[in-house]
């Protein structure tokens, strides 16, 4: 346990440093960086060859993180979100101007997710806030499934959170709250 807190607490620091690093999710392995950092965006959304007006998902390890959003909803709103978190549940939120458009891709909204992968939430700890969360893929591949994948993806330079991908089997559901209309299975 002691060296994989080393590790997470490693991973943390590159993440402050404005850098990229590749995770385990709930179903694939993902890219994660801070998502108030527009360099780390930027180098992410390079990384993935990905517009930055399709917008990522932010995870984080527990709702606190995600108050300032949550706090906005309304009672039944908030129930209706902690039904499906921790987990592979995302939801379009408000954004209520947390997120930069970056992270957006400059709607009013923004995906959020409580996560359930035990390296995400780990990461998400050491660093006391959320992190994006998007598939470690260049547009077009498929999503990485093991570490091996990421390697031949983006290299053996990118920095590895330790442990393997969830059960889900699939990326994360993704609901616009208020209407629970699926934007993605």
């Amino acid at each position: 346990m002691a060296h994989q807190d080393f590790r997470t607490a490693a991973l943390a620091r590159h993440l402050r440093a404005q850098g990229v690093v590749a995770c385990p999710a709930e179903a694939v392995w993902g890219l994660s960086c801070d998502p108030f950092s527009e360099e780390a965006v930027t180098q992410l959304l390079a990384m993935k060859y990905r517009p930055v007006t399709k917008g990522l998902i932010v995870v984080a390890a527990d709702e606190w993180m995600l108050a300032p959003l949550i706090e906005g909803l309304s009672i039944a709103q908030q129930k209706e979100l902690a039904l499906g978190w921790p987990g592979p549940n995302t939801w379009l939120v408000p954004n209520r101007g947390m997120f930069p458009p970056w992270i957006t891709g400059g709607g009013p909204e923004v995906a959020v997710r409580i996560t359930s992968a035990p390296a995400l939430r780990a990461l998400s700890r050491c660093l006391a806030g959320p992190l994006v969360s998007t598939s470690a893929n260049p547009a077009g591949a498929s999503p990485a499934t093991s570490s091996f994948q990421v390697v031949r993806y983006f290299g053996a330079a990118l920095p590895r959170a330790p442990g393997s991908i969830g059960a889900a089997g699939k990326p994360s559901t993704i609901r616009r709250l208020g209407t629970g209309a699926v934007i993605r299975h």
